[in-house]
């Protein structure tokens, strides 16, 4: 009698598993074989065509890799039960500081999603997945769920927004512009893990709770968490972060300056060039709104851009994540000019601001 192979998996794997089994990672239909994983180093791509441009892999330990190699199914173990398999259809084993180096044009260990993926195993199996329990999806984003309730609002446009921060002055302009644009306005902040020092998910979550229920139409803004790793891929990430809303029934979505980036690995507007790239490589079948940085202008006396204001830098009060968060490390109000007094406040109200 044969000895069912089972595997534990942690906290982020037992998220991707659920997105890919939800299709909230389509047109993934579970975790990456070698072919894929090689197309998607390589060139953002698919061996199917299709444009996807992260590496979405099952790590396991050594003894399961080597137990693998007849193939068949693998039971996939969450805080003891089992939620589902996958079909071991492929193993491989990566170089995994060449491949950090092709996903994000580093392998500096000090960045944290380098750092997070050195960690891992380098040994992979790729296969379908199925998904038999749902006991652990929680508050996990389900694509079905997302499309009926824009559906049910009757929007038939509808601007995706990320996020991983509370709202302040810059991102409350480029959601405006997503409601001036699009029947309805998705507000999906990231609630899985995220460096030490980032903003915790009580926080960005009270931050837009309190932003929607204050300034802006109820009845026109969205807001649900996306159950998921920060990968701090910069350009990369932002197009990921486009086909998750795609599939979560966005026609438009908005990416800005430095989306997904981390201390100076990117360059500003390096998301737009690559989504741009893409767009014209495949169809990504969602409208990218590339949207300049926000800054308040003491001249014009409002939230600007280089696109619509003539003034110098001189006349520029940019909104700076650093400034806000030593002011809030103080317990002080940051400047009213990056981030409204009334989210400022409901922020210093919390317990736990930052990871």
């Amino acid at each position: 009698m044969s000895v069912k192979l089972t595997y534990d998996l942690n906290d982020e794997l037992l998220q991707d598993f659920i997105n890919i089994a939800t299709g909230l990672f389509y047109p993934l239909r579970g975790f990456m074989d070698r072919k894929d994983y090689d197309g998607v180093l390589e060139s953002c791509t698919l061996k199917n065509g299709g444009i996807f441009p992260l590496p979405i892999t099952l790590d396991v330990d050594q003894k399961t890799y080597d137990a693998a190699g007849s193939g068949g199914i693998l039971a996939l173990i969450y805080q003891s039960e089992e939620i589902g398999s996958i079909v071991m259809e492929d193993r491989f084993e990566i170089a995994p500081e060449a491949d950090a180096l092709a996903v994000f044009k580093t392998a500096d260990k000090t960045h944290p999603g380098v750092d997070k993926e050195l960690k891992r195993f380098p040994w992979r199996i790729g296969g379908s997945v199925r998904l038999t329990s749902t006991k652990f999806n929680g508050e996990s984003l389900d694509p079905a769920v997302s499309r009926q309730e824009f559906k049910s609002r009757g929007w038939k446009t509808v601007a995706g927004f990320q996020t991983r921060n509370p709202v302040h002055r810059a991102h409350e302009h480029l959601q405006r512009i997503g409601l001036e644009l699009c029947d309805g306005l998705f507000i999906n902040p990231i609630t899985g893990w995220k460096k030490k020092g980032d903003f915790s998910e009580a926080a960005v979550m009270a931050s837009y709770k309190k932003m929607i229920s204050v300034f802006y139409p109820q009845d026109r803004v969205y807001l649900q968490g996306l159950r998921t790793q920060m990968r701090y891929a910069g350009p990369r990430e932002a197009v990921f972060h486009a086909i998750i809303r795609r599939n979560a029934g966005c026609t438009h979505f908005i990416i800005g300056r430095d989306h997904a980036g981390v201390g100076n690995y990117y360059g500003q507007y390096e998301a737009h060039e690559l989504a741009r790239k893409l767009s014209v490589q495949g169809d990504l079948g969602i409208e990218l709104l590339l949207l300049k940085e926000p800054y308040y202008c003491t001249t014009c006396g409002q939230m600007v851009s280089e696109s619509t204001c003539a003034h110098s830098a001189t006349e520029r009060v940019e909104v700076s994540g650093t400034l806000i968060r030593k002011a809030f490390a103080k317990g002080e109000i940051p400047d009213a000019r990056m981030m409204r007094p009334e989210i400022s406040q409901c922020l210093l109200e919390l317990r736990e601001i930052f990871l």
